[in-house]
């Protein structure tokens, strides 16, 4: 700036030439150019304009000519901010300071909202006549735009954890984005809705009725998860925005993505138009976006619970409604079996099998009949029809007759039953069928998990309640499961019990009926000291109303003796190793018979499975898993029945350990279990057991599955013995043929050995003779030696007979012209594919070590191009032709007595054929043999 200030022409302006300003204007002028701070001069009235190099950046491509000209002109746009400040600045003197002053400004092609922070001097002339101002500027704009942003981030995030269905985010969105018209002139927000083609408006913001259309926008592309900026939107929206009011020009369409990148939505933001869209700009809308998107997958996440538990709770009542239903459907049928097991039971006297039986079924029914109450009582608990009618009771004198009803199956199971119950001077207001159920649910809980100490039952009164407590010296309940042991089907996982059975509603039920009287429950407990329930119910009625609506004035009648049958159940078993009430075996069939080990914790399920099977099999039944392991380890049996559940270790469990033993892959294991369906049978099965049976099932069936599984016990019993015999000859085939292989590989060493030796004795016999034909014949030895030793060698290699007559001919060839140092003589063979045994072979090669010796010694003295060929042909006749020629000078007419060819005549005769030799040009040696030597 300082070269352009020196060049400028300033004559012609008010100002003058440089030469006749005054001293003060100068010095103020070589201060602002020394400034690295953005500062301005106006001088004289037509406040003409000097700025230095920081400046430039604030006035964009308003520069360089507003440089001599009057900021009038320049700042039309925002004289009337500036003007009046500056007019009381050079009027007064006093100087002026305003922070992130907002100012229209025209320095990129539009009016742009921009912040300044301005300080306003006076500066006087020589004469101290206040002539100019000089204004030292910062610009802020992006400091007061991004705090402005961030602030509707903010507000947009106070609401993003609350829990709200997806119409109230949309709703709170558009309040939030409303109070901001300035960086969001207008919004659109469309909602992905699977069951509809396209999307829907979920909140418009600064929009006409219609330009809301999604027609309008290009939601496709941003559903596939495209941001699209659009330009010219004026033609398809008339829409004013910014702190300006101009037209909104351009838009950005940005996509709302949720969990797994799946497309919610698509959001519209128009852009300020007085505003530069920049980098800062982009990442605000991006942003706005993803708050969006985190607010409507929590909204759909909010939904989508909704609507789950909206079907669970229509499930729930649909449940209800069912096993209302089904309980009063059962209650009219087991009417119909108790009463003529009853008359079938008083006409049955002087027959024991018979009174047994019946008493089997009879108890049965009455233990299905308690269920089934329990069922109906908590299904209209569920459904809001159930009523406490209650009335004045002696509630000492009824909780103690209750109560007695548990002391002769406590004294048979060896327990102190203590009752103190004190009279509490007034009747109580209670339901007395309801207290019934009350007090035998929580005595039989008490003897269920009790096996040594006492069971205690104290009721007395603290204030205006009744306090009934039932504690007992048993297993204990983990801390854990207290807060769930009032939830309705909700049973401890391997708790010791002694029974498995149980529906997992009484104490849930319990609790129930303790609310409609308007008291209260609370348990403690200790693992392996007791547990201890505590009711408070008022002495006067405090009962739940009866709620609006018809109501179930029929109370499902408890009757005791139900809770009584089955606590003689739990009581009555023998021990671990039971045995089957059957007559005893005959000495002569003892340990005869096919051995089954029953495992089932239901004292009736054990007496009539092992009455079913005593008759063809020796059954050991026990109450649980862990005394069925016990039973299998002394005594191995042929089948084991298993029950899924039973107390201590359950089905599964058992199972897994026997099949993790060596000794129990091939034990036959059968399932029993209540539970019936593809799935808990594949379940069955996959966990390793041979058949899976479904209570209840035909007693023929039962029968027929075990007999089936011994069998098959039997005959894979059978096929693994096979299989042992069978893997132990084997075994012993390959000892012998790994013996034999040793021998055989002595027998080489052993041939080699000597052949080795040989060839060196002979090789120092001939070092001392002087006679050249004895030398002769040893040197022809030596060579016959060296081809046995070829010979041994490959056919060791070589193995089982039949053996490639063509590979092994090659090889001997190959070795031999290598070892008589003739690598210089061509081969050349020819054969058809041949195999021949191994008395077959021995003659061939060796007839061949003899003609090749004889051609190595005779035939190539001054030949250029030694040849010699094999050839193993088929003639038409069946025979095998073999030839052995070369190309040299050929050995003469052999003498009669030769032993070379003594030799070969001999090798022929072995091969069942005829030796022919010719030798006029080179020499030829052939033989005609069968293949099949005769």
């Amino acid at each position: 700036m300082s070269d352009l200030i020196h060049r400028f022409d300033w004559s012609a302006t008010p100002l003058g030439p440089v030469e006749g300003w005054p001293q003060s204007l100068k010095a103020t002028v070589k201060t602002l150019l020394g400034s690295r701070y953005p500062m301005i001069l106006l001088w004289s009235e037509d406040l003409i304009q000097i700025y230095n190099d920081a400046y430039i950046n604030l006035i964009g491509d308003k520069h360089p000519y507003a440089l001599g000209h009057s900021i009038r002109d320049t700042q039309a746009e925002s004289w009337e901010v500036i003007g009046p400040m500056i007019h009381e600045v050079i009027s007064t003197g006093t100087p002026n300071w305003v922070p992130a002053q907002r100012l229209a400004l025209n320095r990129a092609g539009f009016t742009e909202e921009a912040y300044f922070s301005l300080s306003y001097s006076a500066v006087e002339d020589d004469e101290a006549v206040i002539r100019g101002m000089l204004c030292v500027c910062s610009e802020v704009t992006q400091q007061v735009l991004g705090e402005r942003r961030l602030k509707l981030q903010r507000d947009l995030a106070a609401k993003a954890g609350e829990v709200r269905p997806q119409e109230k985010v949309c709703g709170d969105i558009a309040a939030a984005i409303s109070d901001y018209p300035w960086d969001v002139p207008f919004a659109l927000i469309y909602l992905n809705d699977s069951r509809d083609d396209a999307p829907l408006l979920g909140a418009a913001i600064g929009v006409e009725a219609g330009g809301e259309a999604p027609g309008r926008w290009p939601l496709d592309r941003a559903l596939q998860g495209e941001t699209i900026e659009l330009d010219g939107i004026e033609e398809r929206l008339a829409v004013a925005g910014g702190p300006f009011q101009a037209p909104v020009t351009r838009a950005l369409v940005l996509p709302l993505r949720g969990a797994g990148d799946t497309a919610l939505g698509a959001l519209v933001l128009g852009i300020n138009p007085n505003c530069a869209f920049d980098e800062a700009y982009r990442s605000f809308c991006e942003l706005l976006a993803q708050q969006v998107s985190m607010a409507l997958r929590n909204a759909r996440a909010y939904e989508e619970e909704r609507e789950r538990a909206d079907a669970l709770a229509a499930l729930d009542q649909a449940k209800t409604a069912f096993f209302s239903n089904v309980s009063h459907e059962f209650r009219t049928p087991l009417t119909l079996l108790i009463g003529p097991l009853e008359e079938a039971l008083a006409t049955a006297k002087g027959q024991p099998e018979q009174r047994k039986r019946l008493t089997v079924a009879r108890r049965n029914a009455l233990r299905l009949t308690r269920l089934v109450n329990t069922l109906l009582d908590f299904s209209r608990i569920e459904a809001g029809r159930a009523r406490a009618a209650v009335q004045p009771v002696n509630l000492t004198t009824l909780t103690v007759d209750l109560a007695s009803n548990f002391r002769s199956a406590a004294e048979q199971a060896g327990l102190t039953l203590t009752i103190a119950c004190q009279d509490l001077g007034t009747p109580v207001d209670v339901d007395p069928d309801m207290w019934e159920k009350i007090v035998l649910n929580l005595l039989s809980n008490a003897y269920k998990f009790t096996f040594t100490g006492e069971i205690a039952l104290t009721l007395n009164r603290d204030g205006d309640d009744a306090v009934l407590t039932v504690r007992d010296t048993g297993v204990g309940i983990p801390r854990k499961e207290l807060p769930r042991i009032f939830e309705r089907f909700h049973r401890v996982e391997k708790q010791r019990g002694r029974s498995h059975e149980g529906t997992g509603i009484g104490l849930a039920l319990v609790k129930e009926l303790v609310e409609l009287h308007g008291g209260t429950i609370e348990v403690d407990s200790v693992v392996d000291e007791g547990t201890r329930f505590t009711i408070r119910i008022p002495m006067s009625s405090r009962a739940t109303a009866p709620p609006a609506g018809p109501t179930d004035l029929d109370a499902t009648p408890t009757r005791a003796e139900t809770f009584m049958e089955e606590a003689r159940i739990w009581s009555s078993d023998r021990g671990p190793h039971e045995e089957a009430d059957a007559d005893p075996l005959p000495a002569e069939l003892d340990g005869m018979r096919p051995h089954i080990l029953l495992a089932d914790d239901n004292v009736d399920m054990r007496a009539y499975v092992s009455r079913l099977l005593r008759a063809r099999f020796e059954v050991t039944a026990v109450a649980d898993g862990a005394a069925a392991l016990d039973v299998i380890e002394e005594r191995r049996p042929d089948l084991v029945l298993l029950d899924v559940m039973m107390p201590v270790k359950n089905g599964f469990e058992v199972l897994s350990i026997i099949r993790s033993a060596p000794s129990g892959a091939q034990l036959p294991v059968i399932l029993l279990s209540a539970r019936a369906g593809e799935e808990a049978r594949v379940e069955g099965l996959r966990a390793g057991a041979d058949d899976y049976l479904v209570k209840p099932f035909v007693s023929r069936e039962l029968v027929a599955r075990v007999e089936g599984a011994i069998r098959l016990a039997q005959q894979r019993a059978e096929a693994a013995e096979r299989e042992a015999r069978i893997q132990a000859d084997v075994d012993l085939a390959h000892r012998e043929l790994a013996l034999k292989d040793s021998m055989l590989a002595e027998i080489h060493h052993r041939v080699k050995n000597n052949l080795q030796f040989l060839s060196s004795l002979i090789a120092l016999t001939i070092k001392d003779l002087a006679d050249p034909e004895a030398v002769q014949r040893l040197e022809d030895l030596k060579g016959r030696v060296l081809n046995l030793g070829l010979m041994h060698n490959l056919l060791y290699g070589v193995g089982e007979t039949p053996i490639d007559a063509v590979a092994f001919l090659r090889a001997l060839a190959e070795e031999s012209r290598t070892a008589y140092a003739m690598a210089h003589v061509g081969l050349e063979i020819a054969a058809d594919p041949v195999s021949l045994s191994a008395d077959q072979m021995v003659p061939l090669g060796l007839l061949l070590n003899e003609a090749l010796l004889n051609a190595f010694k005779y035939a190539f003295d001054d030949q250029p191009n030694p040849l010699i060929r094999i050839a193993l042909r088929r003639n038409s006749s069946g025979l095998l032709g073999f030839s052995v020629c070369d190309n040299g000078s050929g050995f003469g007419k052999p003498r009669p007595g030769s032993s070379g060819l003594r030799l070969m005549r001999v090798f022929a005769n072995q091969l069942g054929g005829e030796l022919a030799v010719t030798y006029d040009k080179g020499s030829q040696l052939s033989i005609e043999f069968p293949e099949v030597r005769r």
